[in-house]
């Protein structure tokens, strides 16, 4: 079994971090959330007092953190451009495997990766898809950028707390391919919203009509897996006043790096570029913390979906 350093224990690392336990793995954690690292410990991990600790004698490390600016602070030491971070690169032995899990920007990814490599380490970025629930089961999607071997040397582990693996490229290819997935997401979960809003003022159950849609060409995977109407479909947001998911902020941030992306490759992306307008006006109506599939309630004109 691998001793693995895992930083990071939000709604995705820290069942992520509990998978790998529950596979025999021995991972030493490591949040500023007391909360979060008591359920890993309660989980079979083991809790280490700082980030430096929790990497001491891992053969692989993995990051789960918010942005660009959290993963560059914990491995290069930069904050806001300057250094004062934990340089955590410069704590590992050479050929230690370092897999950041985030959803980034492809430079912060690719400038980490670079480091770690000028300092004889291992570096892929794999960030991931799937949810709360594929976290929780187990069931996610890695999309990993980086070197053949080392998108090999990580695939059990890998294995451990997803179902699907792929390696989408060279260093900073993982975070293109999820910012398309993730753009693609926005668009039809607003789109799935917006069709049932129709349905339902116009009086059809939106029940029967989640179902004719999702047997017919209009269905997809928001529709299908992860219904936003409330009472159409269990275990997901909308059956818990939109808790515990993916939340509105962090859609809005990878929007904003889809679109980034886009001028950088002088691409035309006018549905992502709308995805981002309405999940941004969703925020600021103070819906920020709630799972995006909530969108579904600018469409309601402030009525109860129940």
């Amino acid at each position: 079994m691998t001793r693995i350093g895992f930083i990071g224990l939000g709604n995705m690392g820290g069942p992520m971090a509990a998978n790998l336990a529950k596979a025999g793995h021995t991972v030493q954690v490591f949040d500023l959330v007391a909360q979060s690292v008591e359920s890993a410990i309660a989980a079979g991990c083991i809790a280490a007092g700082d980030a430096r600790e929790a990497v001491t004698g891992c053969e692989v490390v993995i990051s789960m953190l918010p942005a660009g600016e959290h993963v560059r602070a914990l491995w290069l030491g930069e904050s806001d451009g300057e250094r004062g971070g934990q340089d955590l690169l410069a704590a590992l032995p050479a050929g230690t495997l370092v897999i950041d899990c985030s959803t980034i920007d492809v430079d912060s990814a690719r400038q980490v990766g670079e480091a770690a490599r000028a300092r004889g380490l291992r570096f892929i970025d794999a960030p991931v898809s799937g949810g709360v629930a594929g976290a929780a089961a187990g069931t996610l999607t890695f999309i990993v950028g980086g070197d053949a071997a080392d998108f090999a040397a990580a695939k059990p582990l890998l294995a451990c707390m997803g179902q699907n693996l792929f390696h989408a490229g060279a260093l900073g290819a993982g975070q293109i391919a999820k910012m398309c997935n993730n753009m693609l997401l926005a668009i039809h979960m607003a789109g799935t919203a917006e069709a049932l809003a129709l349905g339902v003022k116009e009086g059809l159950d939106p029940a029967v009509l989640s179902t004719i849609m999702g047997k017919s060409s209009g269905n997809n995977w928001s529709l299908e897996r992860y219904n936003p109407w409330p009472g159409v479909m269990e275990n997901v947001p909308a059956a818990r006043n939109y808790q515990g998911g993916f939340m509105t902020r962090l859609m809005v941030k990878d929007l904003g790096l889809a679109m980034a992306l886009a001028e950088h490759g002088h691409s035309a992306v006018p549905m992502g570029a709308l995805a981002r307008n309405l999940f941004n006006l969703h925020a600021a109506q103070g819906q920020g913390s709630r799972d995006f599939s909530s969108i579904v309630e600018l469409y309601l004109d402030k009525q109860d979906p129940a």
